[in-house]
Parts: structure tokens; C-alpha cells; sequence
């Protein structure tokens, strides 16, 4: 935690400054390799299924 000055607010450091940085960037690459992949999966079977259920019928119904 940082330190607390009198008017409340907390002092950050350079070396705390730099792990929040370091945090930012991890969730930001995990954003990319692990979240948006698994939205364009489940966007991706969201249009195959709408397709499958709304494609006209085939065969010979006579």
C-alpha cells in the first residue's frame, strides 16, 4: 500500500508506478490472446447457428 500524505491521498512511488505498468500490460496482452479469440469463437457459432435455422428446407417433400 502506498503511504498516506495528511490530505489523504496516497504517494506512489516510481518502483509502484512501474508494477502497475508492468500489471497493465499483462492484462492488456491476455486481452488479446484470450478474450477476443474466445468472442469471435462464440460470435462465430452465434451466425453459424441463426444460418443452420434460417436456411429453406431441402428435399423432396412431394
Amino acid at each position: 500500500m502506498p503511504k498516506a500524505l495528511k490530505g489523504g491521498k496516497p504517494k506512489v512511488t516510481s518502483k509502484e508506478k512501474q508494477k502497475l505498468k508492468k500489471e497493465y500490460q499483462e492484462t492488456q496482452k491476455q486481452l488479446k490472446t484470450i478474450v477476443f479469440p474466445a468472442l469471435a469463437v462464440v460470435f462465430l457459432f452465434i451466425v453459424a447457428y441463426v444460418y443452420m435455422k434460417t436456411r429453406p428446407l431441402r428435399g423432396n417433400f412431394d
